[in-house]
């Protein structure tokens, strides 16, 4: 092709390139060669990527169908071109190769289905086909898939593929991950499977074109040379495939241009690697690295906040975010005294913010585990305080809320057929849709409620084997459930009825990376059911929750995840459950060590960064964690604030002298700590000595000079305002285990005990 490139003076002139800062510019000239854009939050990344790609078209430097632009959504693709057409002021037709990895990947495959072993006509799974099909491998095996589910080994396939390896590459020790070593077997046979009936899941898109490219050099060839540009968004958020494949590609010209940003990488749990990003400059020698700096999102303290919180990372290529929005409101922290006043506080600050004005879907409520919105959708529904879930659910109407509600609900009325059906054979009983079916017939012709029929099916010939077996232990466990109903604290009858029923057993023994997410969900729900009286109290709160949903127009509070937060920007940000455990999470820690932890400081700066005006942080001094009070401290993501950027005060003024949260006696002078203050540095100082955990509502209560220093040995009796009288079993600096009189054994924190009243 014999292209015109537009001399300097005209692109200058060109009005697409109006409003750019220089970077911006530098970013969509530098078109020759392999180019980094290093896009801070809120640079305006977008842009420059949309901007390229009309500078290239403009300029003459290729054809739409010579331009491979990668995606990471079609909603980005769709906008992408969209933008694309706004800028050049014409329809943009034309440009097939713009789209998703797998959208991309799947086009090529299409073209050289048979050097995959494939028919173009393949097919593509989807997620329930997929799992169907590892069923049958694994039962054709026959291995038990109660102990080695095909959710796990299907999460463990696509984890293989994500990393760009067949099963002949599989290393030895990722073999043993699934059924003693058999999993490089069992992802062979299903390969095969897939083979045999045309079909690849979507780890294959990929995986197939870089076999290809790998086996067949004339192939590779073709497309390096088809593709003259090639673009790439959310570089950061590439997996080793992804990696693999943009390599083989841009051999050819190498006008490989990746926008992304290193301290944005935020799905390694899900096979994303941020080396890919880090080592851009080694991989493509000679690139060129051009930072996005100037943010155009957030006030000049809430990016000062999140500049130094990341800073203590080392893995990052680095950069300085800045804005001419200087100054602003300081990140605000708070501490509080659980989950339910940070929930009381967030919606009077929410409520506050309305009256002066300004709208309901100015906020969002950013959480760092699903289990947290729990606190705050009850109290939005009691206040009638508009708000929406994004990326999932909202808490009571989660699958694994609503089976366990189906378990409780039989606990009081056993003929409940509605929530019998549904839990019948979950988990699995034997009794499948044939036997159901039967049920509903012989009730209807009795009628008589599923529960009543089924104690008189299981003991005719109507239903044999497994089903009959299934049905006659499940109504017993719903018979022995009922019994208890009266003897036990409904919490605890709860989570006995979710372990007997084998409910939690099942979600344990899922390995997929949503089994966690459930399971901390149930344990906020048993957690959550403490809080009322009886279980009927309960399922009733929980019906009258339901039923007060709020007609807003779309003006409502966002809640979600942080990390379904990415690429959503709001004048308000909440940020609670900054909290060591929480927030970085255990998890995390104990998984990856140093690496997750890093991962976990960039979601927070991802988080910092989605406010434009106001960001506010909270922590509190007890959480309810697996059933049990315990006390917590501030995350270190708080130490790290820079205090030229964020304070910590008081709304209240009040201490706690061992009465509930906000009840005591008034401090001398209305406590405002802020990170110069006398009683900030004595908290931080506690802190570091490993005495914290005496933090109430924001306040740093002075902390006896013996706390943590052997004060406590075994057998000394104590008192603990919420766990009452006990006896220390052992101390390890000031940490105690105390033998609760009434409370069983629990760990506390030494400041949160005193000597017998």
């Amino acid at each position: 092709m014999s292209a015109t490139p537009l001399s300097q003076q005209a692109r200058a002139a060109a009005p697409y390139m109006e409003g750019l800062n220089p970077e911006q510019r530098a970013a969509v000239e530098a078109l020759d060669g392999p180019v980094l854009v290093l896009a801070g939050a809120g640079t305006g990344k977008t842009r420059v990527l949309t901007t390229r790609l009309a500078h290239i078209l403009a300029t003459g430097r290729a054809r739409p169908w010579e331009i491979l632009c990668v995606t990471f959504t079609n909603k980005a693709a769709r906008e992408m071109k969209e933008r694309v057409g706004a800028i050049i002021g014409a329809a943009v037709e034309g440009l097939p190769w713009l789209g998703t990895f797998h959208a991309i990947a799947a086009q090529i495959l299409r073209r050289h289905a048979e050097l995959a072993g494939l028919k173009s006509s393949f097919t593509i799974l989807d997620t329930d086909d997929q799992l169907r099909l590892v069923r049958q491998v694994i039962q054709a095996e026959g291995i038990d898939e109660k102990r080695w589910t095909p959710r796990y080994l299907a999460a463990l396939i696509d984890g293989w593929k994500n990393r760009g390896l067949t099963p002949e590459k599989l290393p030895e020790d990722a073999k043993w991950a699934f059924a003693d070593g058999r999993g490089g077997k069992l992802y062979a046979l299903y390969q095969q499977r897939l083979a045999d009936l045309n079909a690849c899941d979507f780890g294959d898109l990929l995986l197939h074109n870089i076999t290809i490219f790998q086996k067949d050099a004339g192939v590779l060839a073709e497309y390096q040379r088809k593709f003259r540009y090639m673009l790439v968004d959310e570089y950061q958020d590439t997996n080793v495939a992804q990696y693999l494949w943009l390599r083989l590609l841009a051999q050819g010209t190498n006008n490989l241009c990746c926008v992304g940003d290193d301290d944005q990488s935020i799905y390694g749990w899900r096979g994303a690697e941020v080396d890919n990003i880090l080592r851009f400059e080694r991989d493509f020698p000679g690139a060129q690295v051009i930072r996005l700096e100037r943010n155009y999102r957030s006030t000049g303290h809430i990016l000062g906040a999140a500049s130094g919180l990341i800073a203590a990372n080392r893995e990052r290529l680095g950069k300085t975010l800045w804005t001419e929005a200087e100054g602003g409101e300081k990140v605000q922290v708070r501490g509080l005294w659980d989950g339910e006043a940070e929930a009381r506080f967030v919606a009077q600050e929410i409520e506050s913010w309305v009256s002066r004005g300004r709208k309901y879907r100015d906020v969002a409520v950013l959480v760092r585990a699903a289990w947290q919105m729990r606190a705050f959708e009850d109290r939005f529904l009691m206040l009638g305080l508009p708000y929406k879930v994004i990326g999932g659910p909202r808490f009571f109407e989660r699958a694994e809320i609503r089976d366990a509600h189906a378990y409780f609900r039989l606990v009081l009325s056993p003929d409940d057929d509605l929530a019998f059906e549904r839990v019948v054979n979950t988990p699995k009983r034997g009794v499948g849709e044939t036997t159901v079916r039967k049920l509903h017939e012989a009730a209807r012709a009795a009628g008589a409620s599923l529960a009543e029929t089924a104690r008189m099916l299981v003991e005719t010939d109507e239903i044999r084997g497994p089903a009959r077996a299934g049905l006659k232990a499940f109504l017993r466990d719903i018979d022995h459930w009922g019994s208890l109903a009266g003897s036990m604290r409904h919490d605890e009858l709860a989570g006995l009825v979710l372990d007997e029923s084998g409910y939690t057993g099942m979600w344990r023994a899922d390995k997929s990376p949503q089994a966690e997410g459930r399971l901390d969900n149930l344990k906020e729900l048993v957690r959550s059911m403490g809080e009322f009286d009886t279980l009927e109290a309960y399922l009733e709160h929980v019906a009258l929750v339901s039923d007060l949903d709020t007609a807003s127009d779309g003006d409502e509070v966002s809640l979600m995840t942080l990390h379904a937060a990415k690429g959503l920007e709001f004048p308000l940000v909440f940020l609670p459950g900054w909290e060591e455990t929480v927030f970085p999470s255990q998890r995390a820690l104990d998984d990856k060590g140093a690496a997750a932890l890093e991962e976990e400081r960039r979601l927070a700066y991802v988080g910092l960064t989605r406010a434009r005006e106001r960001a506010m942080i909270s922590f509190t001094a007890n959480r309810m964690i697996y059933g049990r009070w315990q006390a917590v401290i501030p995350s270190r993501f708080i130490d790290e604030l820079p205090p030229a950027h964020a304070e910590a005060k008081s709304e209240t003024g009040y201490f706690s002298h061992g009465g509930a949260a906000g009840v005591g006696e008034p401090a001398a002078e209305p406590y405002q700590a802020s990170y110069d203050s006398p009683g900030w540095r004595r908290f931080q100082a506690a802190r570091a000595a490993g005495r914290t955990g005496d933090v109430i509502d924001g306040r740093a209560r002075e902390v006896s000079s013996v706390a943590g220093s052997g004060r406590w040995k075994p057998g000394d009796r104590v008192f603990h305002d919420k766990f009452g009288y006990g006896r220390v079993k052992s101390a390890e600096g000031s940490k105690l285990t105390v033998a609760f009189d009434k409370a069983g054994e629990k760990k506390v924190i030494d400041s949160f005990v005193r000597e017998t009243p």
